[in-house]
Protein backbone atom coordinates (compact mmCIF):
# COMPACT_ATOMS: atom_id res chain seq x y z
CA UNK A 1 0.00 0.00 0.00
CA UNK A 2 3.07 2.46 0.83
CA UNK A 3 4.53 1.84 -2.73
CA UNK A 4 0.95 2.65 -3.85
CA UNK A 5 0.87 5.84 -2.63
CA UNK A 6 4.45 7.18 -3.41
CA UNK A 7 3.62 6.24 -6.93
CA UNK A 8 0.42 8.14 -7.02
CA UNK A 9 2.27 10.89 -5.55
CA UNK A 10 5.07 10.77 -7.92
CA UNK A 11 2.86 10.36 -11.00
CA UNK A 12 0.50 13.82 -9.69
CA UNK A 13 3.72 15.63 -9.02
CA UNK A 14 4.58 14.84 -13.05
CA UNK A 15 1.60 16.26 -14.37
CA UNK A 16 1.66 18.91 -17.10
CA UNK A 17 -1.16 20.88 -15.95
CA UNK A 18 -3.54 21.36 -13.01
CA UNK A 19 -6.30 19.79 -11.38
CA UNK A 20 -8.76 20.16 -8.44
CA UNK A 21 -11.78 18.53 -6.79
CA UNK A 22 -14.01 20.80 -5.93
CA UNK A 23 -16.28 18.70 -4.13
CA UNK A 24 -13.98 17.31 -2.45
CA UNK A 25 -12.12 20.34 -1.64
CA UNK A 26 -8.98 21.46 -4.00
CA UNK A 27 -6.33 19.52 -4.80
CA UNK A 28 -3.51 18.58 -6.83
CA UNK A 29 -0.50 19.34 -8.13
CA UNK A 30 1.51 21.33 -10.33
CA UNK A 31 4.52 20.12 -12.11
CA UNK A 32 8.18 19.69 -11.92
CA UNK A 33 8.57 18.50 -15.14
CA UNK A 34 6.10 21.02 -16.89
CA UNK A 35 7.48 22.18 -19.91
CA UNK A 36 5.76 25.13 -19.71
CA UNK A 37 6.06 29.13 -19.02
CA UNK A 38 5.28 29.43 -15.16
CA UNK A 39 3.14 32.07 -16.44
CA UNK A 40 0.82 29.89 -17.95
CA UNK A 41 1.08 27.15 -15.26
CA UNK A 42 -0.18 30.33 -12.72
CA UNK A 43 -2.86 31.03 -14.91
CA UNK A 44 -4.19 27.58 -15.05
CA UNK A 45 -3.78 27.27 -11.49
CA UNK A 46 -5.93 30.06 -10.73
CA UNK A 47 -8.41 29.81 -13.45
CA UNK A 48 -8.64 25.89 -11.42
CA UNK A 49 -8.91 27.70 -8.14
CA UNK A 50 -11.65 30.13 -9.64
CA UNK A 51 -13.87 27.56 -10.46
CA UNK A 52 -13.34 25.46 -7.61
CA UNK A 53 -14.05 27.94 -5.17
CA UNK A 54 -16.89 29.31 -7.24
CA UNK A 55 -18.61 25.91 -7.03
CA UNK A 56 -18.10 24.98 -3.49
CA UNK A 57 -19.87 28.50 -2.84
CA UNK A 58 -23.04 27.15 -4.50
CA UNK A 59 -24.99 25.08 -2.52
CA UNK A 60 -26.73 23.37 -5.53
CA UNK A 61 -23.59 22.11 -6.48
CA UNK A 62 -21.16 21.54 -3.26
CA UNK A 63 -23.17 18.62 -1.90
CA UNK A 64 -23.97 15.39 -2.71
CA UNK A 65 -21.96 15.93 -6.23
CA UNK A 66 -18.71 15.06 -7.17
CA UNK A 67 -17.08 17.93 -9.70
CA UNK A 68 -13.65 17.44 -10.68
CA UNK A 69 -11.78 20.75 -12.62
CA UNK A 70 -8.81 20.17 -14.44
CA UNK A 71 -7.38 23.39 -16.42
CA UNK A 72 -4.41 22.98 -19.06
CA UNK A 73 -3.21 25.50 -21.56
CA UNK A 74 -6.61 27.52 -20.27
CA UNK A 75 -8.70 25.10 -21.33
CA UNK A 76 -11.54 23.29 -19.02
CA UNK A 77 -12.68 20.10 -18.49
CA UNK A 78 -15.19 19.21 -15.77
CA UNK A 79 -15.32 15.51 -14.98
CA UNK A 80 -17.74 13.77 -11.93
CA UNK A 81 -21.59 13.29 -11.27
CA UNK A 82 -24.08 15.70 -10.71
CA UNK A 83 -27.78 14.61 -10.03
CA UNK A 84 -29.41 16.70 -12.20
CA UNK A 85 -28.94 18.53 -15.72
CA UNK A 86 -29.44 21.77 -14.04
CA UNK A 87 -26.75 21.23 -12.15
CA UNK A 88 -24.04 20.15 -14.53
CA UNK A 89 -24.99 23.04 -16.65
CA UNK A 90 -24.53 25.21 -13.22
CA UNK A 91 -21.01 23.98 -13.04
CA UNK A 92 -20.19 24.99 -16.84
CA UNK A 93 -21.63 27.99 -16.95
CA UNK A 94 -19.26 28.88 -13.79
CA UNK A 95 -16.04 27.76 -15.94
CA UNK A 96 -17.36 29.42 -19.14
CA UNK A 97 -18.28 32.63 -17.15
CA UNK A 98 -14.40 32.50 -15.52
CA UNK A 99 -11.98 34.69 -16.92
CA UNK A 100 -9.23 33.53 -19.40
CA UNK A 101 -11.11 30.19 -19.97
CA UNK A 102 -11.16 29.81 -24.06
CA UNK A 103 -12.61 26.23 -24.06
CA UNK A 104 -14.63 24.50 -21.96
CA UNK A 105 -15.53 20.89 -22.17
CA UNK A 106 -17.97 19.21 -20.07
CA UNK A 107 -18.04 15.60 -19.23
CA UNK A 108 -20.33 15.86 -15.86
CA UNK A 109 -22.28 12.66 -15.71
CA UNK A 110 -26.02 12.43 -14.28
CA UNK A 111 -26.19 10.24 -11.78
CA UNK A 112 -25.09 9.75 -7.94
CA UNK A 113 -20.83 10.35 -7.18
CA UNK A 114 -19.02 7.22 -7.61
CA UNK A 115 -17.85 5.50 -5.13
CA UNK A 116 -14.41 6.23 -3.22
CA UNK A 117 -13.44 2.45 -4.09
CA UNK A 118 -14.17 3.90 -8.07
CA UNK A 119 -11.63 6.98 -7.45
CA UNK A 120 -8.76 4.89 -6.17
CA UNK A 121 -9.54 2.65 -9.23
CA UNK A 122 -9.25 6.06 -11.55
CA UNK A 123 -6.22 6.96 -9.53
CA UNK A 124 -4.25 3.80 -9.88
CA UNK A 125 -5.13 3.86 -13.78
CA UNK A 126 -3.69 7.55 -14.31
CA UNK A 127 -0.25 6.20 -12.43
CA UNK A 128 -0.32 3.41 -14.59
CA UNK A 129 -0.44 5.70 -17.55
CA UNK A 130 1.76 8.20 -16.25
CA UNK A 131 4.39 5.41 -15.71
CA UNK A 132 4.49 3.80 -18.94
CA UNK A 133 4.05 7.05 -20.55
CA UNK A 134 7.50 7.96 -18.82
CA UNK A 135 8.83 4.94 -19.60
CA UNK A 136 8.17 5.31 -23.41
CA UNK A 137 11.22 6.58 -25.28
CA UNK A 138 10.87 9.94 -26.98
CA UNK A 139 7.54 10.91 -25.62
CA UNK A 140 7.29 14.05 -23.84
CA UNK A 141 4.50 12.68 -21.17
CA UNK A 142 5.51 16.10 -19.04
CA UNK A 143 3.50 18.00 -21.48
CA UNK A 144 0.20 15.53 -21.34
CA UNK A 145 -2.17 16.14 -18.63
CA UNK A 146 -4.10 12.45 -17.60
CA UNK A 147 -7.15 12.84 -16.38
CA UNK A 148 -9.36 9.28 -15.30
CA UNK A 149 -13.13 9.54 -14.41
CA UNK A 150 -15.11 6.26 -13.75
CA UNK A 151 -12.57 4.33 -16.03
CA UNK A 152 -12.68 7.21 -18.89
CA UNK A 153 -9.17 8.52 -19.53
CA UNK A 154 -9.02 12.64 -20.71
CA UNK A 155 -5.37 13.51 -22.14
CA UNK A 156 -5.02 16.96 -22.29
CA UNK A 157 -2.06 18.73 -23.85
CA UNK A 158 -0.28 20.89 -26.60
CA UNK A 159 1.57 18.16 -28.70
CA UNK A 160 2.18 16.47 -32.11
CA UNK A 161 -0.33 14.52 -33.46
CA UNK A 162 2.80 11.71 -33.24
CA UNK A 163 3.10 12.12 -29.74
CA UNK A 164 -0.68 12.12 -29.17
CA UNK A 165 -1.07 8.74 -30.90
CA UNK A 166 1.58 7.26 -28.62
CA UNK A 167 -0.33 8.58 -25.53
CA UNK A 168 -3.57 7.22 -26.94
CA UNK A 169 -2.11 3.52 -27.45
CA UNK A 170 -0.74 3.72 -24.35
CA UNK A 171 -3.60 4.80 -22.46
CA UNK A 172 -5.82 2.31 -24.40
CA UNK A 173 -3.34 -0.81 -23.38
CA UNK A 174 -3.85 -0.11 -19.39
CA UNK A 175 -6.30 -2.54 -17.29
CA UNK A 176 -9.53 -0.99 -16.44
CA UNK A 177 -9.69 1.96 -19.00
CA UNK A 178 -13.00 2.04 -20.78
CA UNK A 179 -12.22 4.64 -23.29
CA UNK A 180 -10.10 7.20 -23.94
CA UNK A 181 -10.74 10.73 -24.90
CA UNK A 182 -8.46 13.04 -26.65
CA UNK A 183 -8.46 16.97 -25.95
CA UNK A 184 -4.99 17.99 -27.89
CA UNK A 185 -4.10 20.88 -29.14
CA UNK A 186 -1.36 20.05 -32.25
CA UNK A 187 1.60 21.48 -32.77
CA UNK A 188 1.29 19.93 -36.51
Amino acid sequence: MRNLVILIGLTLSLQGCFVAGAAAGAAGAVAVYDHRKLESIFKDQTITKQISDKIMANHALSENTHIEVTTCNQVVLLTGETNTPEQRQQAEDIARGTADVTKVYNELAIRGATSSLTRTSDSWITAKIKTEMLATKDLESGTIKVVTENGAVYLMGIVSREQADMAVDIARKVSGVQKVVKIFKYTN
